[in-house]
């Protein structure tokens, strides 16, 4: 019996991955130097390692972490300066707490950046925790977010259900024994998800209720 909701952050509640993603293409296009999607895509849900290998794949010499991300930052900044939740996510939080479930909230992030954004979007009192990279030794893929959370809730894997929108996510989730609902973003839809036991293009295709009734079976 589903007992907590534990929702990711980046590109599942704000999608701050598409900004950021163009953000670091537009800075890749001041060296003369493309940033393809296939290879962004592979730090969404984790850190930049992979990322930030790539860039200095590319830029050899020329590459400088600080002044990639200094250029990058100030672009991001700037899309996202009005922030907005995605289709449904106010609805999923309002409906998960009149239910009586338990609401987590865990993020590779840093607990600056991800209570920042959810002040911004009046949903901060929706979460009775949230676990952020700052609170764990290894992020996404890495099953110690959801772990983490899952302890500090009370509920045992099998009471859970984790939203996602990224592979890693979902690798984090299922590796914690967390039965996971996929809801892509513009720049994670095209992922080859498995093993996920459902998919939503928005949390408005279905109320949270059918979600867990549907995944309960």
């Amino acid at each position: 019996m589903i007992k907590a909701v534990i929702f990711d952050f980046d590109g599942l509640i704000v999608d701050t991955e598409t900004a950021w993603y163009e953000a670091y293409k537009e800075t890749m296009g001041f060296y003369e130097t493309d940033l393809p999607l296939e290879q962004f895509v592979t730090c969404i849900g984790t850190d930049n390692t992979e990322l930030n290998a790539y860039f200095q794949s590319q830029l050899g010499e020329r590459y400088n972490i600080n002044e990639i991300e200094t250029k990058a930052k100030s672009l991001h900044e700037g899309k996202m300066k009005t922030p907005e939740a995605r289709e449904g996510v106010k609805e999923y939080l309002e409906e998960a707490r009149k239910s009586g479930y338990k609401i987590a909230l865990a993020s590779s992030s840093s607990k600056e950046w991800v209570t920042l954004y959810l002040e911004k979007l009046g949903l901060l009192h929706y979460f009775e925790a949230i676990i952020t990279g700052d609170d764990v030794a290894h992020v996404k893929p890495a099953p110690d977010l959801y772990v983490k959370a899952m302890e500090v809730l009370d509920v045992a894997p099998a009471e859970a259900v984790a939203f996602e929108d990224s592979l890693n996510g979902l690798q984090a989730a299922l590796k914690a024994g967390v039965k996971c609902v996929i809801v892509p973003n513009p720049v994670t839809e095209a992922l080859a998800f498995e093993h996920h036991s459902l998919r939503l293009q928005s949390m408005l295709e279905k109320s949270l209720a059918d979600v867990i009734r549907e995944i309960e079976q």
